[in-house]
């Protein structure tokens, strides 16, 4: 498997226009061609959305303050997107085919377990997650925590093979390596939830006034919250590195390009675990106070220092600006 076989393969003949949905379907027949588990699972997730959508305008019942089929449609989202970003990371891997085999269908496999649970605990009425009101429910929960504590491994598993990888340019091979990182620290960030509180929110009961659709508290604190924004260091950095190697100018070389990757990393996985603190002291996303901001504050004077110590030297030693 490699990052080739994902690659969009060039038309026939030079200068033709080449359609943005055959690029699309190139891609996804790469994907197929390189990891069809997970491939089928995140295309079958995300397909899920439509009806589980349906749902939420169609079924009155509530659940925990929300429509019924709003988890399924999150999570169905949720497990596209990781899944089809996988496939993306291990393409990068060479060797180890059965290591790669192993995640990708320890994950495909978990993922499924972790949808039909989440869809079918929505279809009886009743809620997937914390709930041990009786012996099956109690079963359900216990299987949807081994499922994901499987993910989580298989990430590690997945960061561990992307280290010993030689990936060119060096600041994408660190947007991967960080990506999958954050994500693990992202699911980590979770275990409070399933540990002591068996609950999402901090300071309130599950199932009050919250934000719009993500429904993350607006009256206590909320674990979902650095849990989703760990998670998507696996979209977010690569997409940085991506930009960079496109707009970044010439004078910045890709030494600095990749630091500043490694910057933004180290930033993004600081942010989930400033949330997660955040939530744990009982205080709602959208209501900190002077300690939480405080905190916040250090941490971007932080980031944009150090971003500023990567590029200040290379635009003084290019004249950008008229920095000296």
């Amino acid at each position: 498997m490699s990052a080739s076989s994902l690659a969009v393969p060039t038309p026939d003949r030079p200068g033709t226009p080449y359609p943005r949905s055959a690029r699309v379907m190139a891609r996804l027949r790469g994907a197929w061609a390189a990891n069809p588990p997970l491939t089928l699972v995140g295309l079958a997730t995300l397909a899920l959305v439509i009806p589980f959508v349906v749902g939420i305008f169609a079924d009155p019942w509530v659940i925990t303050g929300a429509p019924a089929w709003l988890k399924p449609a999150k999570f169905a989202v949720s497990i596209g997107i990781y899944s089809l970003t996988l496939v993306w990371f291990l393409s990068f891997v060479r060797g180890h085919r059965r290591l790669v085999a192993a995640v990708a269908w320890g994950t495909a496999l978990a993922f499924v377990l972790e949808m039909v649970v989440i869809a079918g605990q929505a279809g009886r009425g009743t809620t997937s997650h914390f709930n041990d009101a009786t012996a099956l429910d109690g079963a359900l929960f216990s299987i949807m925590g081994g499922a994901i504590l499987v993910v989580w491994l298989l990430g590690i598993a997945t960061a561990v093979l992307l280290l010993r990888q030689r990936i060119a340019p060096a600041s994408l091979a660190w947007a991967l390596r960080l990506g999958i990182l954050g994500a693990a620290v992202g699911m980590a960030l979770a275990l409070p939830m399933v540990g002591g509180l068996q609950a999402h929110a901090v300071g309130v009961a599950d199932g009050g006034p919250g934000l719009p659709v993500v429904n993350w508290s607006t009256e206590g604190g909320d674990l979902r919250v650095g849990h989703f924004v760990g998670l998507h260091a696996m979209q977010v950095l690569p997409l940085l590195a991506l930009a960079l190697a496109r707009f970044a100018p010439r004078w910045l070389p890709e030494g600095r390009r990749t630091a500043l990757v490694v910057v933004a990393g180290l930033a993004w996985i600081g942010l989930a675990l400033l949330l997660t603190w955040q939530a744990l002291r009982a205080q709602s996303i959208v209501n900190p106070d002077g300690v939480t901001l405080g905190a916040f504050g250090a941490l971007g004077v932080a980031a944009v220092v150090a971003a500023g110590a990567v590029v200040l030297p290379a635009a003084r030693g290019a004249g950008v600006g008229g920095v000296r």
